[in-house]
């Protein structure tokens, strides 16, 4: 029997929120970069995360607890993806636009690509491999471009700022490999996402302990309000949409939520950040997307894989 069709707008809403939240993240997260330690702001997102995803779980009625096995999942997951990366992410916004982060960050779908083929044994597509080298010429030339404005207002270190982005998404991707393993699959996705988020405050804690002092927290409004946007809008609400996107068309499909996300954050960059473009910036997006485009363009076996286990519970972010 032939499934339905799923209803376009079941499609196009969340499709269209998961743009606009998470391009808007990166936006946001440079409002929080004032007088509290970038530590401190990723600590005190993670932690309302962390307890809004334990009321996910316990509302959805997962399971809260984790044996020591998932516990250990959780600790492997939580630590590079919601402490490490997002540590180095909040840094590299001292020297790079908001916008330039999501673009870079966009190499995150070839990290997992890469990381999955050596760890998962999935095949790469011809196809994702010439789209993926496309994508990594435009960011390139979108970098040149900084370089030659010099970052920031001309004060930042656009090199320092990128190498941070890159060591990111590899923190970033090493989690999501952890997360599509068959270990990760068997557990329930709120409850690991919630244990998760927790390990990933506490590294977060003592890393911002170590590096800035004591707990700082900044008492102005537009800030606790980009904490709270960024913890409940940006972290607990997006991933049941994104979950909610790839069992209905799939990962494949799925995944052109993050073509999208870069445009809508170089927009605002530019609206609220004044972000200066050339004839090289415009070049360099255009290349890049158009990029990531024809890779993910391609339907491998990889992607079958991913499209058949995201329509059971599972627990990959994108």
């Amino acid at each position: 029997m032939t499934a339905a069709p799923v209803p376009r707008l079941r499609v196009a809403v969340p499709f269209v929120l998961l743009a606009l939240i998470w391009g808007s993240t990166w936006l946001v997260i440079r409002d929080q970069l004032g007088t509290v330690p970038p530590g401190w702001s990723v600590t005190w997102r993670f932690a309302l995360s962390t307890v809004a995803m334990f009321a996910l779980a316990w509302w959805r009625g997962n399971p809260l607890r984790l044996d020591a096995r998932g516990q250990k999942l959780a600790f492997l997951i939580g630590a590079p993806q919601f402490a490490l990366n997002f540590q180095l992410v909040y840094r590299s916004e001292l020297h790079l636009t908001s916008g330039v982060v999501a673009i870079v960050f966009t190499l995150l779908f070839a990290y997992n690509a890469v990381l999955s083929r050596i760890f998962l044994g999935r095949k790469l597509e011809a196809r994702f491999v010439a789209g993926s080298a496309i994508a990594i010429v435009g960011i390139a030339l979108l970098l040149l471009n900084e370089t030659r404005r010099g970052g920031i207002q001309g004060g930042g270190d656009v090199w320092l700022g990128t190498a941070m982005v890159l060591a990111a998404i590899l923190c970033a991707s090493s989690a999501n490999v952890l997360q599509s393993t068959r270990a990760a699959e068997r557990l329930p996705i709120f409850t690991l996402l919630a244990w998760a988020m927790l390990w990933g405050t506490l590294v977060n804690a003592v890393l911002a302990w170590v590096l800035s002092g004591p707990p700082q927290f900044e008492p102005r409004l537009t800030y606790g309000l980009g904490v709270a946007y960024l913890a409940l809008i940006g972290s607990v609400a997006a991933f049941p949409l994104y979950f909610r996107l790839l069992r209905d068309i799939g990962a494949a499909q799925g995944g052109y939520v993050n073509v999208v996300v870069p445009i809508v954050a170089m927009t605002l960059s530019t609206l609220f950040e004044g972000y200066r473009w050339s004839a090289l910036a415009v070049v360099g997006v255009v290349v890049a997307l158009s990029g990531m485009a024809v890779a993910l363009s391609g339907r491998s076996a990889a992607a079958t894989e991913l499209q058949a286990s995201a329509r059971k519970p599972s627990t990959k972010v994108g």
